[in-house]
């Protein structure tokens, strides 16, 4: 994999740091009003506050989705403030849909830890997804006029992700996908809810319906790129970084968009590749290290990185063409933009 489109890894931008301390305590106070004590347990582990004994714990996310949403807040000239019960409920969101997903692609690990399935149990985790997701509309609810306003940007965004991930699901071990098939599972699977989290918080701050749509198309570009580099990493990142099981999508059968690029790249590593796919996923580890290595050879981790490349000099470029009146938020939402797009790739990114 060429080094030339992979930058190192930049430290953190302050802005995420800034808005999860200013969104922390409503989104605590989200999980903390659930009805069942079980689903209050359950969420607070995933949501990386506790551990499996109930005891606090500090493991949670980069609160990447909030920031967007507080940002978008503020680079509109609203107060950050409006931003924060669209970033309460899209991160709710987000968390909802990690849980069912894990029960889902039956995985084990997140942030370094057992998934919520596996120490909760599958029903009782799929419950407190539910129990977030009913609490994300329930924040916008109770929000007054502003959040009444962002209701329609959040129950879009919710049927597309809910969409993609049955897309996900449809495709997988499936034989003659395109990638314009991957892609349009990605747009709903991860884009979607990304193209809602940079434009909730101007909505709230009643920005116009033009600077809306541009920076919903800023996020879903970002979405794109962001789903494309993840999926680099599920196959040849280093886990001690990603917190998750390596080569994962590899093992499923999954139709990434570095697998399906290698299967149609039609060269001897792509050909060697579909024969090991043809009768499934590969069942042993020496499988799973020979079709990785393929996907190598066939230029598909190559293509997902070039793809990834383009779709963030777009993001760029629709958030660089929009008249917003606060620039320093403007500069925080690019900065955001290329941090999550370039996370983990060098120097963790193994490529052998």
């Amino acid at each position: 994999m060429s080094d030339r489109r992979i930058p190192p890894s930049e430290p953190a931008p302050e802005a995420l740091g800034r808005v999860k301390v200013l969104v922390d305590a409503a989104l605590r106070a989200a999980v903390n009003d659930l009805d069942d004590p079980h689903m209050r347990r359950v969420a607070s582990y995933q949501m990386g506050w506790s551990g499996a004994d109930g005891r606090p714990s500090q493991v949670g996310g980069k609160a990447i989705r909030p920031t967007l949403a507080v940002l978008s807040a503020e680079a509109v000239g609203g107060r950050s403030e409006d931003g924060v019960p669209g970033a309460v409920a899209v991160e709710l969101v987000h968390n909802f849909s990690l849980l069912h997903d894990d029960v889902m692609d039956r995985d084990v690990e997140r942030r370094h830890r057992p998934t919520g399935w596996v120490v909760f149990g599958e029903a009782q985790a799929i419950l407190a997804g539910n129990a977030m997701l009913t609490a994300a509309i329930e924040v916008l609810v109770g929000a007054g006029a502003a959040g009444q306003r962002c209701l329609t940007c959040l129950l879009t965004a919710i049927q597309q992700l809910i969409s993609g991930q049955s897309q996900d699901l449809y495709l997988e071990g499936r034989t003659g996908v395109e990638l314009e098939d991957v892609l349009r599972m990605e747009a709903g699977k991860t884009a979607a809810l990304l193209s809602c989290s940079a434009s909730i918080g101007a909505i709230a701050a009643g920005a116009s319906v033009e600077t809306v749509e541009g920076l919903a198309a800023f996020g879903h570009e970002v979405g794109i790129a962001f789903q494309l580099v993840d999926d680099i990493l599920g196959m040849v990142g280093d886990p001690a970084v990603t917190g998750k099981s390596s080569s994962s999508d590899v093992r499923a059968g999954k139709a990434s968009a570095p697998i399906v690029a290698a299967l149609g790249a039609r060269s001897d590593a792509s050909r060697r590749l579909a024969r090991l796919f043809a009768d499934g996923p590969p069942a042993t580890d020496e499988d799973v290290a020979l079709a990785t290595k393929l996907i190598g050879e066939a230029g598909g981790l190559d293509w997902a990185a070039r793809e990834a490349d383009a779709r963030r000099a777009r993001a760029l470029e629709r958030l660089a063409g929009l008249a917003l009146p606060d620039r320093d938020a403007v500069a925080d939402l690019a900065a955001v933009a290329d941090y999550i797009i370039n996370r983990g790739r060098l120097p963790n990114m193994r490529t052998s």
